[in-house]
């Protein structure tokens, strides 16, 4: 089932968790995308609140040569990077993928030719997404 909101777009996966993760990674990893940071949500909570929490990740996604090209247009990009995806548990058992929306983000700028850029991030998560 495909998810939408007006910052991102996803999937509900009938899937493990764990599977998911890790086809995730190995999809973002052919899109040309690498992790340059990563939150455990449910170890975050249980550390500091000591509070339960859903199996819940954020991996923040970079692909190399398009931030190169969004740096090279607008200096100050950095406060929208990287690409979030998120990988989460939802409450009928099933895992959820969620990615923001980089054409969304990226919009608020104003920047026709980082909207440009953004299409084409969009474009490779949607590719990531479909082959989950």
């Amino acid at each position: 089932m495909e998810l939408k909101t007006t910052y991102a777009f996803g999937k509900v996966v009938d899937a493990r968790f764990a599977e998911i993760d890790q086809k995730v990674r190995a999809e973002l990893a052919k899109e040309g995308f690498g992790i340059l940071s990563e939150i455990n949500v449910q170890n975050k909570f249980k550390e500091k609140l000591g509070r339960d929490f859903r199996e819940y990740i954020i991996l923040g996604a970079c692909n190399p040569a398009l931030a190169w090209e969004a740096f090279a247009k607008e200096i100050n990009i950095g406060t929208l990077l990287p690409c979030n995806v998120v990988i989460y548990r939802d409450d009928n058992a099933k895992t959820v993928v969620m990615v923001m929306d980089p054409v969304a983000a990226l919009g608020v700028i104003g920047n026709d030719e980082l909207t440009e850029i953004a299409a084409q991030v969009r474009a490779r998560m949607e590719r990531v997404l479909a082959a989950l």
